[in-house]
C-alpha cells in the first residue's frame, strides 16, 4: 500500500530537496524524455521560474501529441451535503449550521434532466460528502442506476470504499472515482481533519490501492492548495502517480490541483499559490508524466482556465453547481465551495473553439459523432 510506501519518504527533507534546486538542476530536467521525481522537483522550485515559456511550449507539445487539440468535458453532481466529518476548510463541515440535504431517486433524475438542458454532457461526476449510515454504497449504487440512462461516462467523488465496494459499483455503471488526499503531511493531516473516517490517513490514502485492485477504469488524484507548502505536496503526489502506474498500469490516471476557495467554513489558506505557479505546476506534471488527464474545474476563473486550454489543461468543468439539487431541486441550497468561473457551459465551448481547441463531450465509443451532432444543436 502506498501508505507504507510514503513513510520511505520525509516531509522535511523533501521540501529541503526543492528548496536547495539549482539552474543546473532545472536544464538537466528539461534534457530529459522520461522524468525522475528529482526532476519533478527542479521544475517545480523556484529555480525553474526563468523556463515557464520553454516549460509552456514543451507541454504544448506533448499534450498535443498525446491528447489532439481537444479538451474533455464534464460536470459535477452534487446528491448529499451530510457528512460526518469534520475538515475545517469544508462547508459540508458536520458542526456547521445548514439544511442537510439527501436527493432521493426521483430528485436526482430531475437533476440530470436540467443538466442535459445545459448541455450535451455525457460525463457526469457525482459527489457525496461522507456519511455511510444514510449515504452508503447502496445509495450510490442507486445514484449510479438512475444516472446511466443520460449519461455514458459516470464517476464519483465519495467517501473511500472497499476493493469490494468499488467492485460493486463498477457493476452498476461506475467508470471512475476522483479522490482527494488533501495534503500527504501525515503529521498535520489531522490538524484539518480531527474527526470522522476522513481523519484516518492511512484509511484515505491507501483508497487507491483499493481502486485499483478493483479494476477501476479512471483514477484521478489531487491534494487541495492551501493547507501545507504546496510543491511539497505535490511532490508527494507524484510520487504516488508513479507507484500507482507501475503497480496499475491498465488504469488511466487523471490529476487534480485546485487551489482552496472560499466556503461556510470560514478557513483562510495556509499557502496562496499564484496564478503563474499554478502554471508552473500544470507544465510540470504534464513534462513528467505525458499521458495523465490534467483537469481544472470551476474553482479557476475563465481568463486562466482559457489560458491553460492550450497549454497542457485537458479536460475542464463547467456550469458546475456545488450544492445539491442545485440544477433544479434546491437551487439555493449551500454550497461546499465558492466557484469562480460561473460562465455558461455553450460559453465555454466556444471559448475553446475560438481558441483552436475541440470541446468534447464524449470522445470514447463509436457513436461519438452522433453526440457531437447534439453539441451542434445545443451550443450553435
Amino acid at each position: 500500500m502506498f501508505s507504507d510506501e510514503l513513510k520511505k519518504y520525509s516531509w522535511a527533507d523533501t521540501t529541503a530537496q526543492i528548496a536547495a534546486m539549482t539552474d543546473a538542476d532545472v536544464r538537466r530536467a528539461l534534457a530529459r524524455t522520461v522524468l525522475t521525481d528529482r526532476d519533478f522537483m527542479a521544475l517545480i522550485s523556484p529555480a525553474a521560474e526563468p523556463y515557464l515559456e520553454f516549460m509552456a511550449r514543451r507541454s504544448r507539445a506533448i499534450t498535443e501529441q498525446r491528447f489532439g487539440k481537444v479538451v474533455s468535458m464534464y460536470i459535477p453532481m452534487y446528491i448529499t451535503n451530510s457528512c460526518t466529518n469534520s475538515c475545517v476548510y469544508c462547508g459540508f463541515n458536520r458542526h456547521n449550521r445548514l439544511d442537510r440535504v439527501v436527493l432521493t431517486p426521483e430528485q436526482i433524475e430531475r437533476e440530470c434532466k436540467a443538466i442535459k438542458q445545459l448541455g450535451p454532457f455525457e460525463n457526469l461526476l457525482l459527489v457525496t460528502g461522507e456519511n455511510p449510515r444514510i449515504a452508503g454504497v447502496e445509495y450510490i449504487e442507486q445514484a449510479l442506476k438512475v444516472c446511466r440512462p443520460y449519461f455514458s461516462n459516470l464517476s464519483i467523488e465519495v467517501m473511500p470504499l472497499s476493493a469490494d465496494d468499488y467492485r460493486r459499483l463498477t457493476r452498476a455503471g461506475l467508470n471512475g472515482v476522483t479522490c482527494f488526499q488533501e495534503t500527504y503531511n501525515r503529521e498535520r493531516y489531522k490538524i484539518y481533519h480531527p474527526a470522522g473516517m476522513k481523519s484516518k490517513f492511512e484509511w484515505r490514502c491507501d483508497g487507491f490501492d483499493r481502486m485499483g485492485m478493483a479494476g477501476v477504469h479512471k483514477i484521478g488524484m489531487g491534494v487541495l492548495i492551501g493547507l501545507e507548502d504546496w510543491r511539497t505536496d505535490v511532490t508527494m503526489m507524484a510520487r504516488h502517480l508513479a507507484y500507482m502506474r507501475k503497480k496499475y498500469w491498465k488504469t488511466r490516471y487523471a490529476v487534480n490541483f485546485p487551489r482552496m476557495r472560499p466556503s461556510e467554513s470560514g478557513f483562510q489558506p495556509n499557502v496562496v499559490m499564484s496564478d503563474r505557479e499554478l502554471a508552473q505546476l500544470t507544465f510540470a506534471f504534464r513534462l513528467f508524466d505525458h499521458d495523465v488527464d490534467i483537469s481544472y474545474s470551476t474553482r479557476e476563473d475563465h481568463r486562466l482556465r482559457n489560458n491553460m486550454a492550450t497549454l497542457g489543461v485537458t479536460s475542464m468543468s463547467a456550469g458546475s453547481k456545488t450544492d445539491p439539487g442545485g440544477y433544479a431541486v434546491y437551487p439555493s441550497s449551500l454550497e461546499q465551495f465558492a466557484v469562480s468561473d460561473r460562465t455558461s457551459p455553450c460559453e465555454v465551448a466556444a471559448d475553446l473553439r475560438a481558441l483552436g481547441r475541440e470541446p468534447v463531450w464524449k470522445d470514447w465509443d463509436a457513436v461519438f459523432d452522433e453526440n457531437s451532432a447534439r453539441a451542434a444543436v445545443y451550443c450553435s
